[in-house]
């Protein structure tokens, strides 16, 4: 019975992120949090309370691992958009977001060509209301050279 809602709450997750066309890092996340916490969830108790302790472990990793995309606002997107844009591989570029009181820390890790496109990836981490987030990325630049996530 532990299994099956473990599966049933993932194929759940998974349906739903499918819904769009694109998957976003809060999408994933989501998912990879409420993977997790599922799989935490199942350590704690039997029967029902196991069961309970899934669900509400998946939905609780859920949120949190979709926090970070879902607190970066346009200031912050265009401030790793710069960074990605400017500045060199292993080299970091920080800031404090005024409006949140999130800081951020975006280093690009690495560069390289795709499809006859620019990627980087990247790393962001940020301390949001006092906890530490981390965001691993991969960007490339599209036809109107912006740096769009893939």
């Amino acid at each position: 019975m532990t299994k099956l809602v473990l599966f049933l709450v993932a194929a759940g997750l998974i349906l739903l992120l499918s819904g769009c066309q694109t998957v976003s890092k809060q999408q994933t996340g989501a998912l990879i949090g409420g993977a997790a916490g599922g799989v935490i969830g199942s350590q704690i108790g039997g029967g029902r309370g196991r069961t309970a302790a899934i669900i509400a472990g998946t939905l609780a990793g859920a949120a949190v691992g979709g926090s970070v995309g879902r607190s970066m606002d346009d200031v912050d997107r265009m401030r790793v958009s710069r960074t990605l844009e400017t500045v060199p591989d292993r080299q970091s570029s920080t800031w404090r977001n005024p409006n949140t009181g999130h800081q951020y820390h975006a280093t690009p890790t690495r560069t390289y060509r795709s499809s006859g496109q620019d990627c980087r990836e990247y790393q962001v981490q940020a301390t949001m209301d006092g906890y530490p987030e981390t965001i691993n990325g991969t960007a490339c630049r599209d036809a109107s050279g912006r740096w769009v996530d893939v």
